[in-house]
C-alpha cells in the first residue's frame, strides 16, 4: 500500500498572501512593483484562481524580506510538515 502526502493548503497560503499584503498596507499595485510580478497574477493569487511558480513565491519571498520557507510555510497548517517532530 502507497501513503501518499496530505494535499498541501492552499487556501492557507492565499490567505497568508493577503494577510501579508495587507499587514503592510501594500496595494496589489505596490506589491507588483515591489515584486516585479502583475498585478492580475497577485489577484489571482489571493484568490485561489492559480497557485504560482516556484519563481512567483520566490520573488514575494524577496518582497516581502522574508526566507521563502516560511512563505510556503502555510502549505503545511493543517498536517505535520515532512522531517518536523510531533510534540
Amino acid at each position: 500500500m502507497t501513503i501518499l502526502p496530505p494535499d498541501p493548503d492552499f487556501t492557507a497560503l492565499r490567505v497568508n498572501l493577503a494577510r501579508l499584503r495587507g499587514a503592510r498596507g501594500w496595494t496589489f499595485d505596490e506589491l507588483a512593483g515591489r515584486s516585479g510580478l502583475a498585478r492580475r497574477t497577485l489577484i489571482d493569487l489571493e484568490h485561489g484562481r492559480t497557485t504560482g511558480t516556484v519563481a512567483t513565491w520566490h520573488a514575494l519571498a524577496h518582497a516581502f524580506d522574508m526566507p521563502i520557507e516560511h512563505l510556503l510555510g502555510a502549505l503545511c497548517d493543517d498536517h505535520t510538515p515532512p522531517g518536523a517532530q510531533e510534540a
